[in-house]
């Protein structure tokens, strides 16, 4: 159930990292209609939207990389543990 768990919480990563990449190009930003006028606001939300699907994609690339990394550590680590060496040097 650990391991389960533990998996669970790695394939999240990229989904976290694009959420809260697109969500924090989000805040960032002001109102469309502010910035360009009424007559070119619509536009400007369109763009908007582009620019945050971007940062969506680049924070789920980063989130994968991450993913891969803490992955690639945990197994190296558990594999390491696994095959702990025998210390007296004869045949168990």
């Amino acid at each position: 159930m650990r391991t389960f768990f533990r998996n669970l919480v790695v394939a999240g990563l990229p989904l976290l990292f694009g959420v809260g990449a697109g969500y924090g190009f989000a805040l960032s930003q002001q109102s469309c209609g502010k910035l360009v006028g009424a007559l070119f606001a619509s536009k400007c939300h369109g763009r908007q939207l582009e620019y945050q699907i971007l940062f969506q994609t680049a924070g789920a690339g980063a989130g994968t990389l991450v993913a891969a990394v803490v992955f690639t550590w945990v197994e190296h680590r558990r594999r390491r543990v696994v095959q702990r060496p025998d210390l007296t040097g004869g045949p168990s």
